[in-house]
């Protein structure tokens, strides 16, 4: 099994990037991997931590309509250009957080994607420098209010709620082009959406190198690499778990926001 890198929190409160073993303790690293982390030497036992986000970005770069099938669902024709969105770090929560469902909307989509994980500064980088700045690779869901998303000019609020970023549970470093991604409901025996990485319009090289001709990506960034096919809605209480190939599953809870009295 490939090696998987974590980012976890101690029932002390401690924050700690790590390896995940066989057993599920965590090597705990002196630093992000990216970022040179080594082992410290310090083991957590599987009781003695939670999942957080794998990484802590400094922005979440997300790509719209990069499935053709995707943007035929939703009548919408696919861009000449990456279509280049950003959802701010606080949408981002672990594996088994929840998502909250806020008041201001009647329609909750889920969106199950391929995120990168940027290794080092890349600014202004061909696509064939690209894939050697992509660090690894884990599985977001790009939570969306389709109806604020359809009401508003821009996507900054359907797409910017706490909670609405889903990512991990832990990165790997290489994944293959034909991985599966697929999305399901409530442990559905059917996938609400089932489609490979390669079937992408934009390549994830194109699409770091893209970006970095735009702002210059740090390590620890995210690039989300758009949905496929079959997004829709959830409810409060359904639970969502998105699956790719290679790297595992990512599942979270749907509950209401509760407005203070």
């Amino acid at each position: 099994m490939a090696q998987r890198y974590v980012r976890v929190k101690t029932t002390q409160g401690n924050i700690h990037y790590g390896s995940l073993n066989l057993n599920r303790s965590v090597a705990v690293f002196d630093a992000a991997p990216w970022e040179g982390g080594q082992p410290s030497g310090v083991v957590l036992k599987a009781d003695t931590y939670d999942f957080l986000a794998p990484c802590a970005p400094s922005k979440i770069v997300a790509v719209g309509r990069n499935y053709r099938a995707h943007a035929a669902e939703l009548g919408n024709t696919v861009p000449e250009e990456p279509l280049l969105f950003l959802k701010p770090p606080s949408t981002l929560i672990g594996e088994g957080q929840t998502i909250y469902y806020p008041v201001q909307s009647q329609r909750v989509d889920y969106e199950g994607e391929l995120a990168l994980i940027i290794g080092e500064t890349t600014k202004d980088c061909s696509p064939q420098d690209a894939r050697y700045k992509i660090w690894g690779y884990t599985i977001a869901n790009d939570v969306t209010a389709r109806d604020l998303q359809q009401k508003d000019s821009q996507w900054t609020r359907a797409k910017g709620f706490d909670s609405f970023c889903p990512l991990g549970p832990w990165v790997i470093r290489e994944l293959s082009a034909g991985a599966k991604i697929q999305t399901f409901i409530n442990n559905e025996s059917e996938p609400r959406q089932s489609a490979l990485v390669q079937d992408m319009v934009f390549s994830p090289q194109a699409l770091v190198s893209y970006i970095s001709h735009i702002m210059t990506l740090l390590p620890g960034d995210v690039v989300l690499t758009g949905t496929p096919e079959g997004v829709g809605p959830l409810q409060v209480g359904d639970i969502v778990r998105i699956e790719i190939e290679g790297i595992g599953s990512l599942e979270n809870s749907i509950m209401a926001v509760v407005e203070p009295s």
